[in-house]
């Protein structure tokens, strides 16, 4: 199925901005699938005698956010203006766990998502991807 979308004419053509935009979906991809994990924790945790509440919250709030992810991803490649916003608002929120995360002590994780978060937002304002989310589309829309 993700060679099917590699494959259909449109966004994901070959042309400018290609390779930025699978680079951008794939670390999107990769951000859920870290979010996925993350909630599996939370629901070890849970069946482990954890705190109920907090566990039930981190579960809903990684997989949730991860569908949301991958939605944005997915309109990514469809060339749907919308998908920009999710992704870029998570890469904001990101940066800022990363930095805070930074202040307590050096650590490489924190160093990472600070790497994708660039990465990501770069390539979401780049000229190819921007052009390839707004294509035959009239400014208001």
């Amino acid at each position: 199925m993700a060679l099917d979308l590699l494959r259909r004419p449109g966004v994901a053509a070959p042309g400018p901005g290609r390779t930025t935009l699978l680079v951008v979906v794939g670390f999107l991809a990769l951000e859920a699938l870290g979010l996925v994990v993350a909630g599996g924790f939370a629901v070890g945790d849970l069946l482990h005698g954890g705190r109920a509440g907090m566990d039930l919250f981190l579960v809903a709030f990684a997989w949730g956010l991860a569908a949301i992810l991958l939605a944005a991803a997915r309109g990514l490649l469809d060339g749907r203006r919308w998908g920009r916003s999710p992704a870029v608002t998570w890469q904001l929120f990101q940066v800022v766990l990363a930095v805070t995360w930074l202040q307590g002590g050096a650590h490489p994780v924190p160093v990472v998502l600070l790497v994708l978060a660039v990465v990501v937002v770069g390539g979401i304002v780049s000229p190819g991807v921007t052009a390839r989310t707004t294509a035959g589309r009239p400014a208001g829309e």
